[in-house]
């Protein structure tokens, strides 16, 4: 039976002291962020308790993945593990991938071998995972389109890689009296008490984790097709607004909230459009081998 081990590139060194293998990395900005918010224990505990655990969220991604039971799965920027979690089986090997050692523990009560390693230069061998999946990662990476690489030369011939929960650029690409409101929203969720953040340091590191989660930045479709099409990928690309399930791959995008349809109607744009979704699930399968050009 095969382990983690098999997989490791034999460059890449690591230790195992801490209860998880770490890998050597250089810290970024971003990844200091993101380790800094994730690895507070409280709050990583409560993203592990709210986040991407409702019933529209299993539904989509079970329907998307199918049984993870004798998989070989690998979750990169894992967080405390909310996937699995949220959507149990069985894998065969269960790999979480993130920058916060506390997070990191916290996953490996869900059941992942936990990794601390940068998303943009992973320590594993290509083609191994049945599985790779991505879950509100991209938009925390410095670099999407490297992460994305990354993460597609994981994936073995027939394997299926999965992204969600990343900001749609077009969606979020806030304009005139929207982008002013956008940029009051800190005051008036501090006003209202909004979200589960209980204190403003939380809401604080949680905006600095987010890269690539504001006006003007995000996903879009072609960075999946372009970046995983040339990496010998079927793709196919599903706008939501994260309140449908498996609808979703019958063209259904579900309905936002109205922050976020007055937002786009203040942009100029059309709220029930396929732009104006707040997120893309990618879902790409690896072919089982590569068309001769």
């Amino acid at each position: 039976m095969k382990t983690i081990y098999d997989f490791i590139q034999p460059s890449a060194p690591y230790t195992t002291e801490k209860g998880y293998l770490e890998f050597q990395f250089e810290e970024s900005d971003a990844i200091k962020s993101n380790a800094y918010y994730f690895n507070h224990p409280e709050w990583a505990k409560e993203y592990l308790d709210y986040c991407h655990r409702d019933i529209c969220f299993k539904d989509r991604w079970q329907q998307a993945s199918g049984t993870w039971t004798d998989k070989i799965v690998v979750d990169i920027g894992c967080g405390p593990g909310n996937i699995h979690a949220t959507l149990q089986g069985n894998p065969e090997i269960l790999i979480g991938v993130d920058v916060a050692p506390t997070s990191l523990k916290l996953a490996a009560e869900q059941g992942y071998i936990p990794v601390l390693a940068d998303a943009h230069k992973l320590p594993f061998i290509s083609g191994f995972a049945d599985m790779v999946v991505l879950n509100a990662a991209l938009h925390h990476c410095e670099n999407m389109k490297s992460v994305l690489k990354e993460a597609a030369r994981l994936v073995k011939p027939g394997g299926i890689l999965i992204t969600d929960h990343d900001p749609q650029y077009s969606a979020w690409n806030y304009k005139g009296l929207a982008k002013l409101l956008w940029n009051l929203r800190l005051y008036i969720y501090k006003w209202i008490g909004h979200s589960f953040h209980k204190e403003q340091a939380q809401q604080e590191w949680a905006l600095k984790s987010e890269i690539h989660h504001k006006p003007g930045d995000g996903v879009t479709t072609d960075l999946f097709f372009d970046v995983l099409y040339a990496c010998g990928f079927d793709v196919a690309v599903f706008p939501h607004n994260h309140t449908e399930g498996k609808s979703i791959f019958k063209g259904k995008m579900g309905k936002a909230s109205l922050q976020y349809i007055v937002g786009n109607i203040l942009s100029g744009r059309n709220p029930l459009a396929a732009e104006s979704a707040l997120t893309l699930m990618c879902v790409a399968r690896k072919k089982m081998r590569l068309s001769p050009n």
